[in-house]
């Protein structure tokens, strides 16, 4: 059986599928049991499928089981591979998958397998809760009661534990909107100041400081749920992940008070036309929640919106309305949406708590046209800023100042220069850092702080060069996670990695750097962006501090960088800057051993380029002929191509041309040399380095720095295996043997052989 783990790797969807290598899986029975699940019980059909209530055989932990028919193998690897994103969520209110597998089904006949039916299934295991708000609402419905601050249900433990805190941010609202009278007016109450950072304005809170940590005043249950509800699909959205099957049923509560989305869907698998047909003759509730625009297999956020909508709808009408009229509203406001009006003016007359937020907000979230709709930031701003909404995950974030007032000012205002009493205000620090955590999804938040931090910085270390930059694991942890959080956003990228790399130049930084992860982020950094200069220098740069002192145990993250660094060499030929940071990492890598065999011909050959790029720069010509030592050390493969001609002109031409613009630099001359010890030390290569001159430039090197003796040494070693590989006088030479004869007749490998077997 194909079982992905979220942890050790999952199937990609990429290989065929086997039905002899999978393991048989009998249909939904009660009682039978699979390899890992033991089947409980049998859940009502869901939109796709079948749903199984399981109980895993190590723990005893129940799960609920997704049995997702699908029409081909194709269909089933594109579903898993669309879904596979989906198990890395980390919300307190989104119920994430625990496991995907695809998997052959066999019907039983007469309790018996039978081979003649064979269904090819995916399979989606996730959280098991008793409690949703459809049955909240039904229960309602059933007493034809208002849902209200006593409305509860779901599981009731004996020990109820406190459910995961939510991450704390703040929402972005757009300053302006293409609808109408929409929410994110800058006249309603509560407004969140802003703060001009580079791309768009940054919120945040302007209300009075408050420094209990927890809501003051009793919070309504419907206000709360939708509150994680609402912070929940957000975080979704900002991720640019559609739900694509928002129901009640969907939404499930874990405790009185605490609940999940659930049953995330993708494309492939919500477009399958027959599949819909199907399931709409069997249940027609299912596809009531659905926008208009979905029904045709069009989803986006604003479907989300819509859905959203009517599960609002359903739960502020369930004390006036049956199943099935509720059923027939949501499905009539998709022709006639002035259906809604009447409906909504029940709800102000039969006093449901909230009636006017909800009145107002609805007849936005049901529009027809999907355009027409508003976002989910602006369902946010109706409920939870401008209105008086309260929920445990969403509250602390827009009525409490977590920014102190003075900091807060001296932000507002961008006037740095007032808070740079110190080379790095601790104070500041410590504010920016918290607020990045609390809002680590608001991407302006991010740039606005990171931006704050780099300019400080900047201006800290003019005034004051030997300042001690902070460098704790809360510092770098913050600034990795914002990355992560927004991994496309290359403005935010450039900023951290700018930041990463004026802490890197303080010695006593490297280490934690080492410890927060950067061998594998930068590399990260540069397969996404290969094409931005600036994260690519900067990350060669993070590259070259922390390999220079590094201790390394585990190289296995350091052998992909090989490969980024010849695609940035290759994407920038004729960049100095580039080529300098990447001829001291090509260097550092091949002293470590991290550059494979087969990747030493196209380093040699862009160190080479980098040289003749720019002779000048005396620390990139250093590096590069180090590494060239270095790769000639343990490769002939790599000293041939060092000697071959290329470009008009051979690598050893380039050395005599280096040592005649550094004739003076013995530091240069020194690495130099080092090369041509490794190069005369293969036999092959002795005779053109005789016939380019090299002998001659050694001499000179070696009288002309006396006074260095690691240089002299290194000129010795060289002259000596040129005297040893020096041929006869014509005087002295003798016609070879006829087995010398026979061998030189051979035919050989290269050139080089050729020349150093034949006569002078």
């Amino acid at each position: 059986m194909l079982r992905p783990s979220p942890t050790v790797g999952a199937h990609s969807g990429r290989g065929p599928l086997t039905p002899s290598a999978e393991r048989s899986m009998t249909r939904c029975l009660p009682g039978v049991t699979m390899e890992k699940y033991q089947i409980l019980s049998q859940l009502n059909p869901g939109a796709l499928g079948v749903n199984l209530i399981v109980e895993e055989a190590r723990t005893t932990v129940s799960h609920v089981l997704k049995q997702v028919e699908c029409v081909d193998e194709h269909q089933a690897n594109e579903a898993l591979e669309e879904l596979m994103p989906l198990l890395r969520l980390q919300h307190a209110h989104v119920s994430v998958y625990e496991e995907m597998f695809i998997m052959w089904n066999k019907e039983l006949a007469q309790g018996l397998v039978s081979w003649q039916i064979s269904s090819l299934f995916l399979c989606l295991v996730m959280e098991y809760s008793k409690g949703s708000f459809q049955k909240v609402i039904e229960k309602k419905r059933k007493a034809k009661a208002v849902i209200d601050s006593e409305s509860v249900t779901g599981p009731d433990p004996t020990r109820e534990t406190a459910p995961p805190a939510p991450e704390v941010h703040t929402k972005q609202h757009n300053q302006s909107s293409s609808t109408p009278g929409s929410f994110g007016s800058a006249d309603a109450p509560g407004i969140l100041n802003t703060v001009e950072a580079p791309g768009r304005p940054v919120s945040l809170p302007a209300t009075p400081s408050c420094s209990a940590p927890a809501v003051c005043r009793p919070v309504q249950w419907l206000q709360n749920v939708l509150g994680q509800v609402l912070d929940a699909l957000e975080y979704l959205h900002q991720l640019g992940v559609i739900h694509r099957n928002l129901k009640p049923s969907n939404i499930a509560l874990v405790s009185k008070n605490h609940c999940k989305l659930q049953d995330l869907s993708c494309n492939s698998l919500m477009t399958d036309t027959a599949k819909w047909k199907v399931r709409a003759e069997e249940d027609p509730l299912h596809k009531s929640w659905m926008a208009p625009e979905a029904l045709d297999f069009s989803f986006s956020q604003k479907s989300d919106i819509w859905s959203l909508g009517c599960i609002i709808l359903d739960m502020v009408t369930c004390s006036f309305m049956d199943e099935t009229e509720a059923m027939h509203l949501r499905k009539s406001l998709r022709q006639h949406p002035g259906s809604l009006k009447g409906v909504l003016k029940t709800v102000e007359e039969k006093k449901v708590p909230d009636a006017d937020t909800f009145t107002s907000l609805l007849p936005w979230m049901l529009q027809v046209n999907p355009s027409d709709r508003i976002s989910i930031r602006d369902v946010i701003r109706a409920t939870f800023v401008s209105g008086s909404f309260k929920s445990s995950c969403v509250a602390l974030t827009l009525h409490q100042q977590v920014v102190p007032v003075s900091i807060t000012d001296m932000l507002l205002q961008n006037n740095v220069a007032s808070i740079l009493g110190l080379p790095w205000p601790p104070e500041l620090l410590e504010v920016v850092i918290t607020v990045m955590n609390q809002h680590m999804r608001t991407l302006d938040i991010q740039m606005c702080a990171c931006s704050l931090l780099l300019r400080v910085l900047g201006q800290a270390l003019a005034q004051n060069p030997d300042a001690e930059v902070p460098c704790n694991s809360r510092v770098l942890t913050t600034l990795l996670s914002a990355t992560q959080s927004h991994p496309e956003v290359e403005p935010l990228v450039v900023v951290v990695s700018s930041l990463l790399t004026i802490i890197s130049s303080q010695e006593s930084a490297l280490e934690r750097l080492q410890e927060a992860g950067l061998f594998e982020h930068i590399p990260e950094y540069l397969a996404r962006f290969p094409d931005n200069r600036d994260i690519c220098l900067n990350g060669l740069g993070l590259l070259w501090a922390l390999l220079v002192d590094a201790v390394v145990v585990n190289k296995a993250p350091l052998e992909k960088i090989p490969a980024l660094v010849i695609q940035v060499l290759a994407t920038y030929p004729t960049d100095m800057e580039v080529a300098e940071a990447g001829c001291a990492v090509f260097w550092l890598l091949s002293l470590l051993g991290c550059i494979h065999e087969s990747q030493f011909e196209q380093v040699v050959a862009l160190l080479l380029r980098s040289i003749r790029l720019c002779q000048d720069r005396v620390l990139l010509v250093s590096n590069a002929y180090r590494g060239l030592a270095s790769l000639t050390k343990v490769s002939e493969l790599a000293a041939f191509r060092v000697v071959l001609p290329e470009e008009g002109s051979s690598g050893l031409a380039l050395i005599k041309e280096t040592c005649a613009q550094y004739q003076d630099d013995p530091e240069v001359v020194e690495h130099v040399c080092m090369l041509l010890v490794h190069l005369s030390s293969y036999e092959e290569i002795l005779p053109e380095l005789l016939s380019q001159g090299i002998r001659s430039l050694v001499q000179d090197i070696r009288g002309r720095f006396t006074s260095s003796v690691e240089l002299v040494s290194y000129a010795e070693k060289v002259l000596l295996r040129l005297e040893a590989a020096t041929p006869p006088s014509p005087q002295e030479w003798k016609p070879p043997s006829s087995e010398a004869r026979e061998e030189a007749d051979a035919p050989k490998g290269s050139f080089l052989h050729r020349c150093l077997l034949s006569p002078p």
